[in-house]
């Protein structure tokens, strides 16, 4: 391709959807880390920056040569990169001029060629602490939320900025965006499609593995491995190619059966299964020199994935050596995106991304054995939508092609494990969310448990609000979802503590503190939750959520019932960020309330609250760890 355009990584979680998005328009990317020579960018048509997790004016900012902006190119500063451009040329950008989590409505100059064609407002995803306080000479601002700049341009240098993200959902018209910067403020021209990908792909494959290697390759029933598998079969021979299915026991229900079920049409010949629940949970593990926990008395979720992750490749080890087969030859191949390895701070991805959290296919054993060349990701480079049209173009069936993820650590990142005995202790706290929710028609706690999320491109683990209808006479689902959605994007906007809202679906009104008894991962809590799953999915999923499950949590406000339990549907394409899924928008609000009623019809005597999920990603990731 003789037109490209440079992407420089500044360490966002949405770099590689930055990638995607641009090449969907038919235009040839390379990503570099920020502090790349500007001599290896200089015959690039242009230059994005893209977001990142630091904050400009830090001593722990990601370092560059200034000589990139001196190269004359077009360029596109996102989030952190439009903050960057106006330090570079001599604005200034402070912390605390006000925070933005979510999607938002902006003023755009439409005038400017890169909003050509949009409104005077626009709906954007922002995720933002720092702000543009003093815009660098040569600029004008050509968006803005209520006051603060969202948007700077300089004609003359053909240099555009903006505080909010165009790559994702989102943001109503970012494609726009794009094609406006790449055809009207860069000019250019050719087309790159997704095809050359898949082929060159399968020239890697062949070409790593040779006429007589062998391949085991991690099928967990999803597309992501499915995909993986089917490029395998597709350029090797059948006996050069070894299907493992772990069943861990945190599966759904029915899952392995299913799984099992579709891999056999991919035409695996070497396919093994094997029930792994005991080893999962009872087995203590030395990782990296640190001894850990079993799983079944461990509760920090970071070393909950870090176990679970370990187990696959002991496991995997293990089946391997029955087939005669180790690493020090053979290679591992799994279905490993790339928001994987941005989520898990991977340096190979990334060389300022912060960790979100560690995905069980990037855990420090698979990184050694990707660093000696034996680990084979086929979709390495590609994220989930991307990875569907793979898969329809391979051939695969619909089942799998449109089949909702499901986590490599499975119900074990559904379950909120925990010692502690008690309610949340911070009074002030409390006090400060009852101030921000004071004249909406909602009750409000915060549960004591914590959950991850992103925020302003960094890792958060942060308290749950918990809001109930408390209009006399009137159900919990009878209430005005809209005012309701505003008010779970105002709250971790205005409280930095909380980074999830959740709300009541089978309790008009607070009845009590809500507490919290001691959980972990056992097959009883197991079998629950594999129950409370397939109830939400059933009532939850269809075409418009792209994904629904159930969370279990150790908290109550019944004495004697020890569970609760969360549901969680979002919409989105990319999954990089997502929207919850409201009720009677996305889905009827019947199936919600029939959720509720058969969740309590049948589980009643265990389950204390029904929760609906109502935030976005971010604050929230869509897993709540």
């Amino acid at each position: 391709m003789t037109e490209k355009v440079a992407i420089l990584d500044c360490g966002g979680q949405y770099t590689k959807v930055i990638d995607r998005k641009v090449r969907e328009l038919g235009v040839y990317t390379d990503i570099f880390p920020l502090g790349v020579d500007p001599d290896k960018i200089k015959d690039h048509n242009a230059i994005i920056l893209s977001g990142g997790p630091s904050s400009v004016w830090s001593d722990g900012a990601p370092k560059y040569d200034k000589r990139i902006f001196s190269l004359g190119k077009p360029m596109l500063g996102i989030c952190y990169g439009m903050q960057l451009i106006n330090e570079c040329f001599g604005g200034v950008v402070k912390p605390g001029v006000k925070t933005e989590y979510g999607q938002i409505l902006i003023d755009i100059d439409n005038t400017c060629p890169v909003f050509d064609g949009l409104s005077d407002k626009e709906h954007v995803l922002m995720s933002h602490g720092d702000a543009v306080a003093k815009v660098a000479d040569g600029f004008k601002v050509v968006a803005s939320t209520e006051g603060v700049v969202a948007g700077i341009w300089n004609g003359e240098k053909k240099i555009i900025g903006v505080q909010f993200h165009p790559e994702v959902e989102p943001t109503v018209n970012g494609m726009k965006i794009f094609e406006n910067f790449l055809r009207k403020v860069c000019a250019l021209k050719e087309v790159y499609a997704l095809e050359d990908r898949i082929e060159t792909s399968v020239k890697m494959i062949r070409e790593r593995v040779g006429e007589n290697g062998k391949v085991v390759v991690l099928v967990s029933g999803g597309v992501d491995s499915a995909v993986t598998a089917a490029l395998l079969a597709k350029a090797l021979r059948p006996d050069q190619v070894y299907g493992i299915h772990i069943d861990h026991g945190m599966m759904r229900k029915n899952e392995s059966d299913l799984i099992c079920a579709n891999l056999a049409k991919l035409g695996l010949v070497n396919m093994q299964r094997i029930n792994a629940e005991d080893e999962f949970f009872n087995t203590p593990l030395t990782i990296d020199g640190v001894e850990y926990q079993p799983l079944c008395q461990t509760c920090e979720p970071e070393k909950k994935r870090a176990i679970i992750g370990h187990m696959f490749f002991v496991v995997t080890e293990e089946a391997a050596k029955k087939l005669n087969l180790d690493f020090d030859t053979a290679f591992l191949a799994q279905g490993t995106l790339r928001p994987d390895l941005i989520e898990s701070g991977n340096p190979d991805v990334s060389g300022y991304a912060n960790k979100i959290k560690t995905h069980h296919n990037d855990v420090g054993i698979i990184r050694t054995l990707r660093d000696k060349g034996h680990v084979i990701e086929t979709n390495w480079d590609w994220h989930k939508d991307e990875v569907r049209q793979v898969a329809r173009m391979l051939g695969l069936d619909e089942e799998i092609a449109s089949r909702q993820p499901f986590p490599g650590p499975g119900l074990g990142v559904r379950m909120i494990c925990t010692d502690y005995i008690g309610t949340f202790e911070d009074t002030d706290k409390v006090n400060k969310l009852d101030e921000v929710v004071s004249g909406y028609p909602y009750d409000s706690d915060i549960a004591p448990i914590r959950s991850v999320g992103v925020q302003g491109d960094n890792r958060s683990y942060r308290s749950m609000a918990i809001l109930y209808n408390n209009v006399k006479g009137k159900d919990a689902l009878d209430c005005d979802f809209e005012n309701l959605y505003s008010l779970a994007k105002l709250i971790p906007n205005k409280l930095d503590y909380i980074n999830r809202v959740t709300y009541c679906t089978n309790k008009n009104e607070m009845q009590g503190a809500t507490f919290c008894t001691p959980m972990h991962i056992n097959h009883e809590n197991a079998e629950l939750l594999r129950e409370l799953d397939a109830i939400v999915t059933k009532h939850l999923m269809n075409k418009k959520t792209a994904q629904c499950f159930a969370v279990l949590l150790p908290i109550s406000c019944d004495e004697g019932k020890h569970f609760s339990v969360a549901m969680r549907a979002v919409c989105t394409s990319d999954f990089m960020t997502a929207r919850s899924a409201m009720p009677g928008v996305d889905f009827p609000i019947e199936e919600l309330k029939a959720a509720t009623k058969e969740i309590m019809d049948n589980f009643g005597d265990k389950i204390s609250l029904v929760l609906y999920d109502v935030t976005g990603k971010p604050p929230a990731t869509v897993e709540w760890e």
